[in-house]
Formats: C-alpha cells, sequence, structure tokens
C-alpha cells in the first residue's frame, strides 16, 4: 500500500495537482488532499489505493520499499 508521503512525493514528480490525479482515479481533488495528509497508509478504500498506485505507475513512478521501511518514490 501506499504512504500519503508517497502520494505527494509521486505526484511533485510528475508535476501533476491534485485536480490531476483526482480526475484519472474518479474521485474528488479533497479525497486526494485528505489521503496525502496522513502518516503512513490512508484509510481508504483498498479500490482507491490501487487505482492510485496504477495511476502513478502508468505515469512512470515506482513506488520503493514499505509504510514500515524507509517508503519511496522514483522513477521507473
Amino acid at each position: 500500500m501506499l504512504t500519503g508521503s508517497q502520494m505527494r512525493a509521486a505526484r511533485a514528480l510528475l508535476n501533476w495537482n491534485a485536480s490531476d490525479v483526482a480526475e484519472k482515479v474518479g474521485v474528488t481533488r479533497q479525497t486526494i488532499l485528505r489521503l496525502e495528509q496522513c502518516d503512513g497508509v490512508p484509510p481508504s478504500k483498498t479500490q482507491t489505493m490501487l487505482a492510485l498506485k496504477k495511476v502513478f505507475e502508468d505515469g512512470g513512478v515506482e513506488f520503493i520499499g514499505t509504510p514500515e521501511d524507509k517508503p519511496g518514490v522514483r522513477f521507473a
């Protein structure tokens, strides 16, 4: 699963704003911002988190580490 900090970093890496991500995932901008503010894995539907991961990966981001052990992002 993704952490809030990984989502913020992935969005910054791709130079996307919260509205861009929200549109691609099919949720509201407020949902994206709320999820990004969480420390660790945000409380959200699994479906939403999987959609977020796919959108970022399709954009060229690779998620590294685990939520418990130095989570991060980089270009794939």
